[in-house]
């Protein structure tokens, strides 16, 4: 793709409506980004495919420049790709000689207007509130069943991943199957106060005296100040606690309660109920997470082999 392409629709993507385009980046909205054979992919689609994904990005990496400058780009270079190899396959299929009955659209038409628009007249409702016409609309259905068709046909969905490439994965990948220390916790904190300085300290050693006296700890919760409910912290890794809490785990096993912890938050008392030590989870756990992995793998290599047969033969060119 030219850089001159990648700037361009970057310098539209980073505005989030129309409104306020000059009249130079208007006449962008009706420029070419690509040709595939003889249909046009303008900016303006290339714009509007990308637009949800952008709205997520924005709201995910707004206090972050650079990664989200980042994700900007690589969102564009994967939404123009995509919208080629969409029209690579709809071309492929008007090649073909191939013909899509009518009827199948209707029904597919019919079904989308009961699940999603409970009846027709909300659906053209709906349709003119977005700017579409039925016509269109129509067109884009067309379109997907197509697109959908011919995946299904060119990338088995009878893939079958063996259990030694399972087990060759899992032995070459121990690293993503890596479990660090956790705890499962309860806790009692109470929040420092600015206005009386010596409260948490006070009321969480009044506590630590009931707790050493034989009260349960579980008595003692309806004192927690924290969010988690009822001082049900759960399973929580170790490592990214706060020092304080950190060492106070460490040194407790199952069924003790730690002495008082003082942070800059307030003062804390543990109850360790489970303790797991670093390990790599077993394989009878993640068999399935790794065929997915593979089976994901194969499918997107049996996608790029089908599309590299057609673009061999297809005309496609960036702008």
């Amino acid at each position: 793709m030219r850089v001159a392409v990648k700037i361009l629709i970057l310098s539209l993507i980073l505005v989030p409506g129309l409104t306020g385009f000059s009249q130079s980046q208007l006449q962008y909205l009706n420029g070419i980004a690509a040709i595939v054979n003889d249909a046009v992919i303008t900016v303006q689609e290339v714009k509007e495919y990308i637009e949800p994904a952008l709205e997520v990005i924005e709201r995910t990496y707004f206090d972050r420049p650079q990664e989200l400058q980042r994700k900007r780009q690589e969102t564009l270079e994967d939404g123009i790709n995509q919208l080629v190899e969409r029209q690579l396959i709809l071309s492929d299929f008007k090649n073909s000689g191939r013909n899509l009955p009518e009827s199948i659209i209707d029904e597919e038409i019919n079904r989308e207007i009961r699940e999603q628009f409970g009846d027709r007249e909300n659906f053209i409702k709906t349709l003119k509130a977005r700017g579409i016409t039925f016509e269109k609309y129509r067109q884009k259905m067309r379109e997907r069943i197509i697109v959908s068709a011919l995946r299904s046909l060119n990338v088995s969905s009878e893939i079958v991943i063996s259990p030694y490439k399972i087990e060759a994965y899992y032995k070459t990948n121990q690293n993503k199957f890596m479990v660090k220390d956790q705890a499962k916790l309860k806790l009692i904190m109470i929040k420092n106060d600015p206005s009386n300085p010596g409260r948490a300290k006070k009321l969480a050693s009044e506590i630590y005296a009931k707790l050493k006296s034989g009260t349960p700890f579980s008595e003692m919760t309806v004192y927690h100040e924290g969010t988690q409910k009822n001082g049900e912290w759960g399973w929580v890794e170790v490592d990214p606690l706060q020092p304080e809490l950190r060492l106070a785990i460490r040194n407790l096993k199952p069924g003790q309660f730690s002495d008082v912890i003082e942070t800059t938050e307030g003062c804390w008392i543990l109850y360790l109920e489970e303790f797991k030590p670093a390990h790599v989870r077993p394989l009878q756990e993640v068999r399935d997470e790794i065929e997915k992995e593979l089976l994901a793998q194969e499918r997107d290599r049996l996608q790029k082999k089908w599309i590299d047969r057609i673009r061999a033969k297809s005309f496609v060119r960036y702008f």
